[in-house]
């Protein structure tokens, strides 16, 4: 078990933003098996959760408090909490954003090299997809992970996993 304490912050962006995110002090993150997105269960502020943490492009971990969480631990923004974690033994299945689910409903090929491919596989691809800033990067990665499964493709190339060297993942900032 992995024990630390962890201030709750607000994003700076957008401006009014109402959700919550920690990130891991570096000496916790550093005991985790991977620099980059894990699944974990433990307890914040004494209360249970399983998720997946992101890799923050530094080599520690962030994660998005859900409002429900927050409240049952009665911690608001700007609280420090006490956290527990301990890596999961089987990775969390990634949530499927709905633009992918319908061009895998879409593509019989594609969906049968999907169900095909590890937990951690389909994750990346979502994480591939989706780290694009423009929508147009994003249409462009939807097409070319589509086309890809396709052709039996299961896992995307030439991925930084971590973030820490293509800059394509990183923790929200902090807000005052």
């Amino acid at each position: 078990m992995i024990r630390f304490k962890a201030r709750l912050s607000r994003p700076a962006s957008p401006r009014g933003a109402t959700w919550t995110f920690l990130v891991l002090p570096a000496d916790a993150s550093a005991k985790l098996p991977t620099r980059s997105m894990t699944s974990v269960g433990g307890t914040l502020g004494g209360q249970p959760f399983e998720a997946t943490l992101e890799p923050a492009g530094n080599g520690s971990h962030w994660r998005k408090v859900p409002r429900a969480l927050r409240e049952a631990a009665k911690a608001e923004p700007g609280d420090a909490v006490a956290v527990e974690i301990a890596p999961l033994e089987k990775e969390l299945e990634p949530a499927v954003p709905a633009d992918l689910r319908a061009a895998l409903k879409a593509s019989p090929a594609a969906r049968a090299t999907w169900d095909a491919a590890t937990t951690v596989a389909r994750r990346d691809w979502i994480a591939w997809m989706t780290s694009g800033k423009k929508a147009e990067t994003r249409g462009k990665r939807l097409h070319a992970a589509i086309d890809m499964l396709e052709h039996g493709k299961k896992r995307v190339c030439c991925f930084d996993r971590s973030g820490m060297y293509g800059n394509n993942f990183s923790a929200p900032e902090a807000a005052p």
